[in-house]
């Protein structure tokens, strides 16, 4: 059989961005060959740097190669000034648009051998919510009044919440093969505030109840529940094994996968992948991290699982497969842990233990 070859942009953006993404290229080169797997990598700007440098947070020369000549790619992280500049806005954010990269998704799950096991996916609308970023400030009387526009489409909803239900079917079928698993079988909890934004999340609500309801996933036995957003923060932390597969507008996703992180232990160990029809940018969950940049000793395994996470949706499981193995193998033994899990070891170390697992 021929092999395939995938090309994937590499944005490493700012901070330990740089430091991450060619741990996550090594990782795809190191694959076995028995995979029948190739990979040709394209270096692309993107980031805060690339603002200052260039005049556009992300160019559109990125975006042009990204959609003609990209399978995937792989995105680090962003350093964004805390007070408005102008001209600058978030390029993940401007790419989840200009791609259509309509679900953020990021497993959040232990190794096996943790004392308390968790094994989610929080599944997080991309394009929609108050990140349409339509906001205004005016003067009155009693002073200014901001004012921002959340927006909830039937379409997006819809979108999102059949990739949910897509990924607990996938997540299933791993199971029957004998995959070890807390989980007997497929659940969806729908999260929503649809008891006060009976409009907005009340269309998400009654959208994603529609979307689950569809023939093939009642077939798949798709178990569909939901809960009200702040609920969901309480039981998400009382309870997370409870949680296979949660599907969230924007803004509560976003707050619920960076919560979930705290559960394992580390944002430096969650990826993440923004995905849209035939494509997916894998992303580790941390940002930029200014504070240890140049110091060797960030965390890699975000990364290498966010690669893991983009081979998945590029139909490449069985590479996913090996990656995910050789990291739950390093962190199972626990010897080389960076500082931000408690131990010593730099970057470097950290991924040539993997890369001799792989």
């Amino acid at each position: 059989m021929a092999a395939r070859t995938l090309r994937i942009g590499l944005i490493p953006g700012d901070g330990i961005g740089k430091e991450v993404i060619p741990a996550g290229r090594r990782i795809l080169e190191a694959l076995p060959a028995s995979l029948g797997l190739k990979f040709e990598f394209i270096d692309l700007k993107a980031g805060w740097e690339t603002f200052q440098q260039q005049g556009v947070a992300l160019p559109e020369e990125t975006v042009s190669i990204l959609k003609s000549d990209c399978d995937g790619a792989l995105f680090g992280a962003v350093s964004s000034p805390t007070t408005a500049v102008k001209g600058y806005s978030s390029p993940i954010v401007a790419l989840r648009k200009k791609l259509d990269l309509y679900a953020n998704v990021r497993p959040v799950k232990t190794v096996v051998s943790a004392p308390k096991p968790i094994d989610m996916v929080i599944v997080r609308e991309n394009t929609e919510d108050l990140y349409v970023k339509e906001e205004t400030t005016r003067d009155t009387p009693d002073g200014k009044v901001a004012e921002a526009v959340k927006r909830i489409s039937q379409r997006a909803s819809s979108r999102i919440a059949t990739i949910a239900g897509e990924i607990a079917l996938r997540r299933q079928k791993i199971r029957a093969a004998g995959s070890p698993s807390i989980h007997k079988g497929p659940l969806v909890t729908i999260t929503h505030k649809s008891n006060v934004l009976s409009q907005t999340d009340g269309l998400f609500r009654s959208t994603a109840r529609e979307a689950l309801a569809a023939p093939r996933f009642r077939e798949g036995a798709v178990a569909v529940e939901e809960q009200i957003v702040d609920s969901m923060v309480y039981k998400l932390f009382r309870q997370p094994e409870a949680y296979d597969v949660i599907v969230a507008p924007n803004l509560y996703g976003d707050i619920l996968s960076d919560g979930a992180a705290a559960l394992v232990g580390s944002l430096g160990l969650v990826p993440s992948a923004n995905v849209g029809e035939g494509f997916a940018i894998g992303e580790p969950c941390h940002g930029s991290a200014p504070d240890i940049q140049g110091q060797g000793i960030a965390n890699p395994i975000a990364t290498l699982r966010s690669a893991a996470l983009m081979l998945e949706f590029l139909n490449e499981e069985a590479a996913a497969a090996k990656i995910y193995a050789a990291v739950d193998a390093n962190l199972e033994e626990g010897k080389l842990l960076s500082p931000d899990l408690g131990g010593t070891a730099k970057t470097e170390e950290v991924v040539e233990d993997i890369l001799r697992r792989l």
